[in-house]
């Protein structure tokens, strides 16, 4: 079979940020850290899988995180529509990842069965834990289970030819990673398990966080599953839109190349 085209789609910023807000234990914790949102298209010809559905204006404007383009507008310039998106894969439910399911009523939500038990369990009983979730969205999610379209997965699982899942847990019970094959060599999409390279290549933990050792073990196990750390793509970090080549709108990034320049600590040193 033939490789996979990887795009991630930038829908929201936030600028008002600081390294505390992305690193535990960090000597320069005041220092800006500015952060994106993104969703990440897989296309093989009339194959498409959307990993993460981001969130829309509402939830944008109930948490004073505003966003840029309204998801289903921002995969416009790829052709996409939403009720042409029957696969999606959902790395975890928190507001920023599965914000918009309810944008995309015809998929099939792929998902770890731990993120749902997490996201509906006693873990949500505290205020810390629950901050991340929105009620809505995890009663989408359990809807789209009851209307027979959850797919659920316990650890590593192949969703389709080229595509497989995998647990990584530390930021969120149930966080799972996705690894694609393309052009360069296997790319994993972290998602939140590593939200910035310096995250991975620092093995510096994020600062929501349920389970610190799996965070820490997580790292190696996007490295394990890369073809080269080079093709580890964080899940929020703005480095990406330079280091990979554009796509065919100014906020869509075409991942399947691989980098354009060498990724190296120097990149993100404060």
């Amino acid at each position: 079979m033939s490789d996979w085209e990887v795009f991630a789609i930038r829908y929201a910023d936030r600028a008002a940020r600081v390294r505390a807000d992305s690193f535990i234990f960090d000597d320069n914790h005041d220092a800006p850290h500015p952060m994106d949102y993104y969703i990440w298209l897989l296309r093989r010809g009339a194959e498409v899988i959307l990993v993460d559905t981001g969130y829309d204006a509402a939830e944008g404007q109930a948490r004073a995180r505003p966003i840029r383009l309204d998801p289903v507008a921002a995969l416009a310039p790829l052709g996409v529509t939403p009720e042409a998106v029957t696969q999606v894969i959902v790395t975890h439910l928190h507001y920023d990842h599965a914000g918009g399911l309810h944008l995309f009523p015809n998929a099939v939500l792929h998902m770890q069965a731990a993120e749902m038990a997490y996201a509906t369990g006693p873990c949500m009983c505290h205020d810390v834990l629950r901050m991340p979730f929105t009620a809505g969205h995890v009663c989408e999610a359990v809807q789209r289970l009851y209307s027979g379209k959850v797919v659920f997965y316990d650890g590593d699982a192949e969703v389709a030819e080229g595509v497989t899942v995998h647990c990584i847990g530390g930021h969120s019970r149930g966080l799972q990673a996705v690894r694609v094959r393309t052009r360069a060599g296997w790319m994993v999409l972290a998602s939140d398990a590593a939200h910035f390279y310096e995250n991975l290549w620092r093995r510096k933990p994020f600062p929501i966080v349920v389970d610190l050792q799996n965070m820490l073990d997580g790292f190696d196990t996007l490295e394990r599953l890369a073809s080269s750390r080079d093709l580890v793509v964080p899940g929020h970090d703005p480095l990406v839109r330079r280091l990979f080549p554009a796509g065919p709108a100014a906020h869509v990034i075409r991942l399947d190349p691989g980098p354009q320049e060498a990724i190296t600590p120097a990149l993100f040193t404060p």
